[in-house]
């Protein structure tokens, strides 16, 4: 079929003549997609502030998005955003080879070696995180998750001794480097924002403590085991050792893959818990039996845990971690009879995806007994394709470290009404709103 012959993709009414849709998408982007795949059906094109950009919706449409190589998607191209938090030469600011072993090292890092030792880490983190709980209380579900994942991930990826060193600047540089993603970064990364600046400080600050780990890490002759030795030791094709920049950038990277996605979730899972008793009670009997005799949470152990497992993917259906995926189209490609022109973006939308009602009935009810979709794509918390979120095993290893350990020690219910525990949508995810509180007590035995 000539290119003239095809339709353009329909285009989302309400556009502004001044930023297009963006500012509909940055105040509700989950409505916003919403709207977008009820009103034009599997394509919709919208203006996301001055991008014009196609959602691609659906079982089959999303299964394009994810099978088209990157030469004529582009995931790089769609993701500059990320550059100056990552660092120059890292990842999507790299050569494709470059690229190509970066990513290699940084799913070397995450091994099955390396996530042996990391499960007993993590367990041993949660331990101490609930060794001053008592008997009962509460506990305020955003700000203690982000604080123990980041001690989780920072113990595994940096060391036990960088663990224990750690002050409250890391943090702060962190946040500092999140806040620096949002809808607005990707219209334009580098204006002149306080935010943008407060994110290239924090970038700049974490490379100096990262090359001051690196370089006792060289002169101490020891070996570590851990993610940041497999950075330091990584090697291109040419036998080139990664630089500090590009080590600190892969930490980064690693970083937003695992603490991101688990910090976020593990507050859903258990407001979730705590929403379901009759649910939280299957849990508990399936880790009763499994750590009952007093068995160390081991990543054999958590290999077994069905039940658990079931639950936390419900809980990534419906409040996906991730939002929105992007790549920047390289070639004219043609889809049922319309062309997406290069130049443009595509899109998926995961919370979208989740909450399509052909693919799981009654989409908006928590039920960690569904069946698994028989389409392709369409379940995707973490992706698809050649770029699945790299860590995705990692954070499902320290949702599932973190409820076994929590489970076998106390029960859970909510201060007030559910209907009073909603999702706050902001900065391009999705998490429960602030303060989210929940009771605990510990077991009878």
């Amino acid at each position: 079929m000539q290119k003239s012959a095809l339709k353009q993709p329909p285009k989302v009414s309400g556009a502004l003549q001044d930023g297009g849709h963006m500012a509909e998408f940055a105040d509700n982007f989950c409505t916003f997609l919403s709207r977008a795949h009820a009103e034009c059906g599997e394509l919709a094109e919208f203006d996301f502030g001055g991008q014009n950009t196609v959602l691609m919706s659906g079982p089959a449409a999303q299964e394009v998005f994810f099978r088209t190589p990157d030469e004529q998607f582009s995931q790089a191209q769609a993701y500059q955003v990320m550059v100056p938090v990552f660092g120059p030469g890292v990842i999507f600011d790299a050569p494709p080879d470059r690229c190509k072993t970066q990513l290699k090292i940084q799913v070397d890092a995450l091994r099955y070696q390396n996530m042996k030792a990391y499960a007993g880490v993590i367990a041993q983190e949660v331990e101490d995180w609930i060794a001053d709980w008592g008997d009962e209380g509460e506990v305020e579900l955003l700000h203690a998750f982000h604080e123990l994942t980041m001690h989780t991930a920072t113990h595994c990826l940096l060391g036990k001794e960088f663990r224990q060193n750690m002050t409250d600047e890391f943090f702060s540089l962190y946040k500092d480097l999140q806040a620096g993603v949002q809808a607005i970064s990707f219209v334009d990364p580098y204006m002149q924002q306080p935010l943008f600046a407060a994110r290239d400080a924090a970038r700049e600050r974490l490379e100096e403590i990262v090359s001051e780990l690196v370089n006792k890490r060289r002169g101490s002759g020891k070996q570590y085991g851990d993610a940041l030795e497999t950075f330091m030791t990584g090697t291109y094709n040419d036998g080139s050792h990664l630089s500090d920049t590009e080590i600190t950038g892969l930490i980064i990277a690693t970083m937003f893959a695992g603490h991101h996605t688990s910090s976020g979730t593990a507050a859903e899972t258990l407001l979730e818990i705590a929403k379901h008793p009759q649910y939280a009670a299957e849990l508990k009997t399936e880790i009763d039996a499994i750590y009952g005799n007093g068995e160390e949470i081991s990543l054999a152990s958590m290999r077994a845990i069905p039940r658990l497992e079931l639950f936390i993917n419900e809980v990534l259906r419906l409040h996906p971690p991730l939002v929105i995926l992007m790549r920047r189209v390289m070639e004219d490609t043609k889809y049922k009879g319309y062309i997406i022109e290069a130049g443009k973006t595509v899109a998926v939308s995961i919370f979208e995806s989740h909450m399509n009602p052909d693919v799981f009935p009654q989409p908006e009810n928590f039920n960690p007994h569904r069946e698994e979709p028989e389409q392709a794509f369409a379940y995707i918390p973490f992706g698809g394709g050649r770029h699945k979120c790299a860590g995705n095993a990692f954070a499902l290893l320290q949702l599932k470290a973190i409820f076994s350990a929590l489970l076998r020690r106390y029960d859970f219910e909510l201060t007030g009404p559910a209907e009073d525990y909603v999702d706050e949508i902001s900065n391009m995810t999705i998490r429960p709103k602030d303060p989210c509180v929940i009771k605990y007590k510990r077991r009878r035995a």
